[in-house]
């Protein structure tokens, strides 16, 4: 899904994604070393469920300071009763940019002190606080989804995610969590490039390339798990075209790298969705074949069609993409144009 410029989004089904973070079995096989992160100062790690503002003194009649977004980096220097003097980082463009900081690197405004209500806020000593980040996080995700949303829910979401990685390393969440984080920076450099001149482009090397770096990091520490399957599917977003002209390269190209992506990762979440886009890239391409005059070549990728349609509906039946790849060779058996109808 394409985020809006000025309200980001987050996809629709990615909502219901807390209810298999927190009972996915997967999640507890997570054995991987935790990213080392180190603490910018001493005390606590905490960070805001809501917006609060912060006062000079323990008192809401004090003089306001700031205000710290949901989210943020906090360290908790001090308690009085129902209030905690912070040091927080109240940089909110830190997640928008497409250079932003990555994990572990420094953030780049200093933090300032101050004073707030303690309600609503996450201490890396709260009892299960993995979980109430995780929870929060996937209910901005959520709200993303809905115009009706706050402007910043996707980056609040995105910080979440990434404070339950710094502040609950051993958690069983961390790789759910560090992926997340990154796929939603992924989404929003995506949107911006296809907004671009260049995404008509055909070749990838022309258009706007995503930053892989969070997503090579999730692959790189947690290796073999679902986390890591989801970063390399979206990684593929790199290697894709955008208008294919009519030239046959790209969707030969773009089949082999999802059909490499299926063999790889045979049980990921992403394989069906894989195994689907080689299907449509296949049949695309008989129809190129056929319009240049190679019926040799427009015979096999038809078969192979067939081919990549009847491994998908063994291994996964019940899903959509399984009977869509059924509607394709039908389409194809029949004659019906999949690519450039209007030469029918």
């Amino acid at each position: 899904m394409i985020f809006s410029v000025m309200k980001p989004r987050i996809p629709a089904p990615r909502s219901l994604a807390l209810i298999l973070a927190l009972n996915c079995a997967a999640l507890t096989a997570f054995a991987a070393k935790p990213p080392q992160l180190e603490k910018p100062m001493a005390g606590p790690r905490a960070t805001p469920l809501r917006v609060t503002w912060l006062y000079i003194s323990p008192d809401t009649s004090s003089q306001k300071v700031d205000r710290v977004q949901i989210g943020r980096e906090m360290v908790v220097a001090e308690h009085s009763g129902p209030w905690l003097r912070v040091y927080a980082n109240t940089d909110i463009q830190e997640a928008r940019q497409k250079d932003a900081p990555q994990f572990g690197r420094d953030e780049v405004t200093p933090p300032i002190s101050g004073w707030m209500e303690a309600k609503g806020v996450v201490i890396e000593t709260t009892p299960n606080g993995d979980q109430v980040l995780m929870g929060e996080a996937a209910n901005q995700e959520s709200l993303a989804s809905d115009p009706r949303g706050p402007v910043n829910a996707a980056q609040s979401a995105r910080l979440l995610y990434r404070r339950l990685v710094e502040m609950f390393p051993k958690s069983p969440l961390v790789p759910e969590a560090m992926w997340r984080a990154a796929d939603i920076l992924w989404q929003l450099q995506r949107a911006d490039a296809a907004s671009r001149p260049s995404a008509r482009e055909r070749d990838p090397y022309m258009h706007d390339q995503m930053d892989e770096e969070e997503l090579k990091k999730v692959i790189k520490l947690y290796p073999h798990t679902r986390a890591s399957d989801l970063a390399a599917f979206a990684l593929l977003d790199n290697k894709l075209c955008g208008d294919w002209q009519g030239s046959p390269k790209c969707p030969e190209k773009e089949s082999a790298v999802y059909e490499k992506y299926a063999a790889e990762c045979p049980d990921s979440p992403r394989t069906a969705q894989a195994l689907y886009q080689a299907v449509y890239r296949q049949a695309v391409l008989t129809d190129m074949f056929a319009a240049d005059g190679s019926d040799k070549k427009s015979d096999a990728a038809r078969a192979h069609a067939r081919e990549l349609a009847a491994r998908l509906k063994d291994k996964f039946p019940q899903t959509d993409f399984a009977v869509r790849a059924a509607a394709l060779v039908f389409k194809l058996d029949q004659g019906v144009p999949v690519y450039g109808n209007d030469r029918e």
